[in-house]
C-alpha cells in the first residue's frame, strides 16, 4: 500500500503531533514489537526445552525484517492481521518459523505491545511537560512581583501579579505532570495467559517440564521490561486504558485553560498578553492588519479533541463483556495514538507560547490605572472598618461612588474615583483624604501572591530533580 495526498490522510498524519511519536505509534514499530515478544517467548521457551537455541537464533536474525507489503497481502487472505504477521515473519524463518507464537493467543502478543507503547508515549509526554514546566518556573519568577488587574466573570476585580496568575496554570500542570508520570511508571501488560486468561495453553504446552506456566510468564515480562497483570481476561483491564487518557484530558485540560486565556488577554482592548506572531504570518486571508491567536485557537481545538476520548475507553473498558469483545478494537487503532499525538501538538504549540509569551507591561500599566482604584476600594473599606466605621455603611458609600464613576467612563472621561472618595464625609470622619488617595493604590494591593508564586516555584524545581 501506499499513500500520498490525492487520497484521505489524516492530520495526525503529517500535520499535528510528532515525528517522534507517529513512530512509536507505526505500523512498523507494532510489527517490530510484536517480533520482539515472539523472539522473547521463545527464548522463554527455549529455557523450558521447548525450542531450541538454533530456532531462537533463526527469529532474532529476522526479527527486524519488517514485510508490510507481504504482511497486508497475506492479511487481505486471512482476515487476521496478527496472523497474517505469523506468517510473514515464519517464511523468513526456515528453521524458527514453525514454533512462532507456539502457545499464545493474539492479545498475548499484542496487548503488550500496546502496553509498550503506552509507557513509551507517557515518558515522551512527561519529557515534554518537563520542559514546560521548567518554562512556567522562570517565567513565574520573572514576573512574581509584576502587578496586573486580574479578571473575575470577565470583569476588572482585583490586581494580582503576572507570575500568581501563571502559578494557577504550573500548579495544574505540575500535577498532571506527576499523575501522568505515576501512571507511566504503572502500566502492566497482560503477561502470557492465553485465550481467557487461565494460561491453561501455556499449562498444557509446559506440561512434564520444570518450568510452570507463571514462571514462563514471569521469564518472558522480565525480556520485555513489564509487569503483568495477576488477573486478565482475553485482554488487560481495559480500564488501564481508559485512566491513562484520562491524565491526557487533564493535561489538555490546563492547556485549553492557559491558551484560552491568553486569547482574552490578546484581544486589543485588553491587550495585555500575546501570543507570537512571524514576520510573515497572515493573520486573515481577508483583514491584513489581523493578529489572531491561532497557536492558541488550535490548542482549545485540539484539547477538546482529547477531552472527548476518555469517554470511548470507559465504554471499551465497561463493555468489555464476560471475557472480552471485540468491539474494542477498532477505536483503539484510532484512539490511542490519536491521543497521545494531539497531546503532543498541544504542548508543543504551549511551548512555543510560553517561551515567546508578549507581556505589555504599558498596557498592564494602562488597566491597572483605569480598574485598579475600582478594586482597591476592598482595601479602603477594610482600614475604615478597623478604624471604627460600620461595614455595611461604608460598604453603600463606596457602591455609590464606584457606580458614579462607571458611568463618567462610559462617558470618555477620567476616572473621578479617588477624588470623590477622598471628599467624602463619611470617610473623612474615619482617615484624612491623604489617606484615603494612600489606601487607593492598587499596585501594592496583592496580598503574598508573590510569595505564593515564589513557592509554586520551589515545588517545581523539587519536582522536577527527582
Amino acid at each position: 500500500m501506499s499513500f500520498d495526498h490525492s487520497t484521505y490522510l489524516s492530520p495526525f498524519t503529517w500535520r499535528y503531533g510528532s515525528d517522534q511519536m507517529r513512530h512509536i505509534w507505526s505500523d512498523k514499530n507494532k510489527r517490530l514489537l510484536w517480533r520482539k515478544l515472539w523472539v522473547a517467548l521463545a527464548k522463554a521457551q527455549q529455557q523450558a526445552g521447548l525450542v531450541t537455541a538454533e530456532q531462537v537464533a533463526d527469529l532474532e536474525a529476522h526479527q527486524e525484517q519488517i514485510d508490510i507489503e507481504r504482511a497486508h497481502a497475506l492479511e487481505a487472505e486471512l482476515h487476521h492481521d496478527l496472523m497474517a504477521e505469523v506468517h510473514t515473519y515464519a517464511e523468513q524463518c526456515a528453521i524458527g518459523g514453525g514454533i512462532i507464537h507456539l502457545g499464545a493467543t493474539s492479545m498475548d502478543i499484542e496487548d503488550n505491545a500496546d502496553a509498550l507503547r503506552l509507557r513509551e508515549s507517557c515518558t515522551y509526554i512527561t519529557e515534554h511537560l518537563h520542559s514546560i514546566l521548567a518554562t512556567l518556573a522562570e517565567k513565574i519568577e520573572q514576573y512574581r512581583n509584576t502587578v496586573c488587574m486580574a479578571f473575575t466573570h470577565l470583569q476588572p476585580a482585583e490586581p494580582t501579579t503576572i507570575g500568581y496568575r501563571l502559578a494557577f496554570y504550573a500548579q495544574d500542570l505540575l500535577d498532571a505532570f506527576e499523575e501522568l508520570k505515576n501512571l507511566s511508571q504503572q502500566i502492566k501488560g497482560k503477561g502470557l495467559k492465553g485465550a481467557v486468561g487461565t494460561s491453561a495453553s501455556y499449562s498444557q504446552l509446559l506440561y512434564g517440564t520444570s518450568i510452570s506456566a507463571r514462571q514462563l510468564e514471569e521469564l518472558f515480562m522480565q525480556q520485555i521490561g513489564l509487569e503483568a497483570y495477576e488477573v486478565a481476561s482475553q485482554t488487560y483491564p481495559r480500564s488501564q486504558d481508559w485512566r491513562i487518557l484520562n491524565a491526557l484530558a487533564s493535561v489538555a485540560m490546563t492547556a485549553y485553560k492557559l491558551a484560552f486565556d491568553v486569547r482574552i488577554l490578546q484581544t486589543p482592548l485588553i491587550g495585555e498578553w500575546g501570543e507570537p506572531f512571524g514576520r510573515r504570518q497572515v493573520g486573515s486571508s481577508a483583514m491584513p492588519f489581523k493578529r489572531n491567536p491561532i497557536l492558541a485557537e488550535n490548542i482549545d481545538s485540539l484539547a477538546r479533541y482529547v477531552a472527548a476520548l476518555p469517554r470511548i475507553m470507559w465504554d471499551n473498558a465497561a463493555h468489555s463483556l464476560l471475557e472480552r469483545t471485540l468491539d474494542d478494537s477498532g477505536n483503539r487503532r484510532s484512539v490511542l495514538p490519536e491521543a497521545f499525538l494531539a497531546t503532543d501538538e498541544i504542548l508543543g504549540k504551549l511551548s512555543r507560547i510560553l517561551n515567546n509569551l508578549r507581556i505589555d507591561e504599558h498596557a498592564i500599566s494602562r488597566n491597572v490605572a483605569i480598574y485598579g482604584v475600582f478594586a482597591a476600594t476592598e482595601r479602603l473599606l477594610m482600614e475604615a472598618v478597623r478604624r471604627g466605621g460600620n461595614r455595611q455603611t461604608l460598604h453603600e458609600v463606596i457602591r455609590q461612588h464606584s457606580l458614579a464613576a462607571w458611568e463618567a467612563l462610559r462617558n470618555g472621561e477620567d476616572n473621578p474615583l479617588a477624588h470623590t472618595l477622598a471628599q467624602d464625609t463619611t470617610l473623612k470622619t474615619l482617615m484624612s483624604s491623604e489617606d484615603i488617595y494612600v489606601l487607593l493604590d492598587a499596585t501594592v494591593y496583592v496580598g503574598d501572591a508573590p510569595e505564593r508564586a515564589s513557592n509554586i516555584v520551589n515545588k517545581i524545581q523539587n519536582t522536577l530533580k527527582k
